[in-house]
């Protein structure tokens, strides 16, 4: 069996190795821009070139794409480019509690006003603040998969009231769920947190615009830990800026690394962190996709198999 590897950050040294521990049979192909491959089963990528999709294309042995991560919109944006098989994403591999936590982190830090005590530390004043009442402190998550429903799971477990919006209904005991578009308002203005765990497709691009944002109660306040183009950026800005969103904590953008001089670094009411809120753990994707793997060698179905039409 031959694999081809590939990430636009060359660091795949590592997966081959795990790859050959896990299936000693395995060949594994590194491959780099230029490079011809004769033959390959399957191909394992994260952010790929056009090029390298071009080549797979060509590639009649080839049975399916394996993905590193639970993201497809990187892939999925070269539309007819791709090779006619299976597009496989990550499943949980370790993610969801990374999510929890990052998450949970977020959403502590502006309840109980750390946030404000950092800014207060900086510059010397000792002033206790009035806290917060948690039964009023609503937290809503856009997206109830694989991430989203753990999330919504951690925030309860703290005391927050919870609720959450899908595409689709979803039957959540203990969440107040929301579905379809024409309940998105409703579920904007009795959220205080806001978190946003949808895939982007064209419907979430630039859904968190000025008019979605102000639907908001006046003080919420926004995390993005999904793609950073369903936030409006200057959108956000502007109604930080103007009060009626208190901050946000953004570990996507729009285009990332995030610039120098872009206006997020120089407004404090925004955290910025570096795209870290669900790392891939290596081990557990390898075995996840050995196991993937292993199941379409026998003919049998696999989970986490991506629905072109739906984006996800």
């Amino acid at each position: 069996m031959r694999i081809l590897l590939y990430r636009n950050d060359s660091i795949v040294e590592p997966w081959a190795r795990d790859f050959e521990a896990a299936l000693p049979q395995l060949d594994t192909v590194l491959w780099q821009e230029g490079q011809p491959v004769e033959r390959c089963d399957y191909a394992v990528i994260w952010a790929p070139v056009p090029a390298l999709l071009e080549h797979l294309a060509q590639l009649e042995q080839l049975k399916a794409i394996f993905l590193m991560g639970a993201g497809v919109d990187a892939l999925l944006k070269f539309g007819d480019m791709l090779p006619d098989v299976p597009i496989v994403r990550l499943g949980d591999a370790g993610m969801a509690e990374q999510m929890a936590e990052y998450v949970a982190h977020a959403v502590l830090r502006y309840f109980r006003r750390f946030d404000e005590y950092e800014r207060q530390a900086r510059d010397g004043i000792w002033q206790p603040l009035e806290p917060r009442v948690k039964s009023e402190f609503t937290v809503g998550v856009l997206g109830l998969g694989k991430l989203g429903v753990p999330v919504l799971r951690t925030l309860r477990q703290l005391g927050f009231p919870v609720r959450g919006w899908s595409r689709t209904s979803k039957d959540l005991p203990g969440i107040e769920t929301f579905a379809g578009m024409e309940t998105l308002d409703a579920f904007l203005a009795g959220t205080r947190v806001l978190v946003s765990l949808l895939p982007l497709t064209p419907e979430t691009n630039n859904l968190l615009d000025r008019a979605r944002l102000s639907k908001l109660p006046e003080g919420a306040y926004l995390i993005n830990v999904a793609r950073g183009a369903q936030v409006a950026e200057p959108d956000l800005l502007a109604l930080i800026r103007a009060g009626h969103i208190a901050g946000a904590t953004l570990d996507v953008f729009r285009n990332e690394p995030l610039p120098a001089p872009h206006p997020f670094w120089d407004e404090p009411r925004i955290t910025i962190t570096p795209h870290v809120s669900a790392l891939t753990l290596r081990e557990e994707a390898v075995r996840q996709i050995v196991d993937k793997i292993g199941l379409l060698e026998r003919g049998e179905d696999v989970a986490d198999v991506v629905d072109r039409r739906r984006g996800y």
